[in-house]
């Protein structure tokens, strides 16, 4: 396709599926519970977390994991006891268990009790002039493990310094950030730029890229992600990451491979 009519078809799809009924099969719809400030940056960063398989199974053990929090988060985070801790043991998503699972518990409460917002934990490390959020996903990486932790949990919080895709990651800054009040991503952080997103990378996504001639190769890492978002920013250079909703539904749901 030629620049403009590709340009063309990915808004047609990204107008498609940034509605208001993707969110109920999508895992955003755990955040979606929500109103609390706190409670929707916990719930959708556990859900952004556990976003991998079947989307089904990734919705039914987050509401596992949200009930343990008596579905009140920030509430169980902030003010829950060393006994509480015990019902968490259990839980197991793949390869995430109860052993990740309070140490993440522990990082957000002693998080919490100092700041007011996990957007800080992001924007923190990012300045205006950076062009893309790898400072701020590298930034959070090494603030989340700076206190004493599990070996085993570090598989689970991704950094471009090791040149993943982070993909999970930028899959929750999009739903934080974006706001462009179609009902879908939240909108509710202020301080990083839709602008500075870049597209949440997995297998799917970079088959479809490739099949468009978006990037140039499937590889499914920080550089290809970097290099489909340039890519992107040339078709809406203030909100590139919105056509993660068209290169998700090709890829997911119309199996365009």
């Amino acid at each position: 396709m030629k620049s403009q009519q590709l340009k063309e078809y990915l808004d047609a799809k990204a107008a498609y599926y940034n509605q208001p009924a993707f969110v109920a099969g999508d895992p955003i719809c755990i955040p979606h519970r929500y109103s609390k400030l706190q409670d929707i940056e916990i719930a959708g960063l556990f859900a952004a977390i556990l976003a991998w398989g079947n989307r089904t199974t990734i919705i039914n053990k987050c509401t596992e994991l949200m009930e343990l929090f008596d579905n009140a988060p920030y509430d169980f985070i902030r003010n829950h006891q060393a006994r509480d801790r015990m019902r968490l043991m259990g839980f197991k998503h793949r390869t995430f268990n109860g052993l990740d699972l309070l140490y993440f518990v522990e990082f957000l409460q002693h998080y919490y009790n100092n700041v007011t917002s996990l957007e800080f934990a992001f924007s923190g490390h990012l300045s205006p002039e950076d062009t893309d959020v790898e400072k701020a996903l590298a930034g959070f990486q090494h603030m989340f493990f700076a206190m004493e932790h599990p070996e085993r949990t570090r598989k689970h919080i991704s950094t471009p310094a090791r040149n993943s895709a982070c993909k999970r990651l930028n899959m929750y800054l999009r739903w934080m950030v974006r706001n462009d009040e179609n009902g879908v991503d939240f909108g509710l952080w202020q301080y990083i730029s839709p602008s500075q997103l870049v597209c949440p990378m997995d297998v799917h996504v970079s088959r479809v890229a490739t099949r468009l001639g978006l990037i140039s190769k499937p590889d499914a890492n920080w550089n290809t992600a970097v290099e489909l978002t340039e890519r992107l920013r040339e078709l809406d250079p203030e909100d590139p990451v919105k056509y993660d909703f068209a290169l998700f539904g090709l890829g997911v749901i119309e199996k365009y491979v």
